[in-house]
């Protein structure tokens, strides 16, 4: 049974974004490890991409950081194997459609099954195009999650309808990244998400600090947090999960 609603029962959750293998595997398991047990409720780990798309600077640089270093999408299948021994709460890839395509969608699938993933997130693919994966995933009982951004407008609606795990809610327009203030008004697109489904919403792109996460969880039912982080691996490398603990540790404070 898919486990991605676990993760939003005991209240506001918190989402942590971690790039697999920057700067390496071991302390990929490590800060996730140090995530876990500060109060992080649900782990979206990125499968590292050549060309992502819908991530800034600082994501982008962690993409080349982890493909330099040798990581594969068959070491990043182990890393979950590893982390499942012990870790139970949900875990999410995410992703960009050519790295699904490349490995084989149901072998990817599969695996992905077999290893304890409970969701996906594909930036790169359309709402209106996502049937190329969703029956796959739903044989595998992954939740294939759809993201709402500000330009979303009319869609809104159907999205939400349709809508498997959680709703991903963008903040801002644009690629990721530490953002000084985020001025979108999300109530009116929470609101219109509300009307249409009670699936749990996390609000994603550019939150950084305590305040900001407070005030995005007072709208949404949990925050996801993903350049802060990566900034803090890029700073402090293999010394990275202490620092990681702490961070998780005052946001998941922030929202409670």
């Amino acid at each position: 049974m898919n486990k991605i609603k676990d993760a939003f029962a005991g209240g506001k959750a918190f989402i942590p974004f971690i790039t697999c293998g920057d700067p390496g595997l071991e302390t990929t398991e490590r800060v996730v490890r140090a995530a876990v047990e500060n109060g992080a409720d649900l782990i979206e780990l990125g499968i590292p991409f050549s060309d992502p798309t819908a991530e800034g600077p600082v994501i982008q640089a962690a993409n080349v950081r982890a493909l330099a270093g040798g990581v594969t999408t068959d070491r990043i299948f182990d890393l979950v194997r590893s982390l499942r021994r012990d870790i139970t709460i949900p875990l999410v890839f995410m992703t960009y459609a050519n790295v699904v395509f490349s490995y084989g969608a149901e072998k990817f699938l599969r695996t992905a099954q077999e290893v304890g993933i409970d969701g996906l997130i594909l930036p790169d693919v359309p709402f209106e195009e996502r049937e190329e994966f969703l029956p796959l995933c739903r044989r595998c009982d992954i939740s294939l999650i759809s993201m709402i951004a500000p330009t979303s407008a009319r869609r809104i609606a159907q999205i939400a309808e349709e809508a498997e795990g959680f709703l991903y809610i963008v903040s801002s327009l644009g690629v990721t990244g530490v953002r000084s203030e985020i001025t979108t008004d999300l109530a009116s697109i929470l609101r219109v998400v509300r009307q249409h489904t009670t699936i749990p919403t996390a609000i994603g792109f550019g939150i950084s600090t305590p305040a900001q996460a407070e005030k995005m969880a007072s709208i949404a039912d949990g925050v996801i947090i993903g350049s802060a982080i990566v900034r803090l691996l890029e700073k402090h490398g293999t010394d990275a999960p202490r620092f990681v603990g702490e961070y998780v540790k005052t946001i998941k404070a922030a929202i409670s």
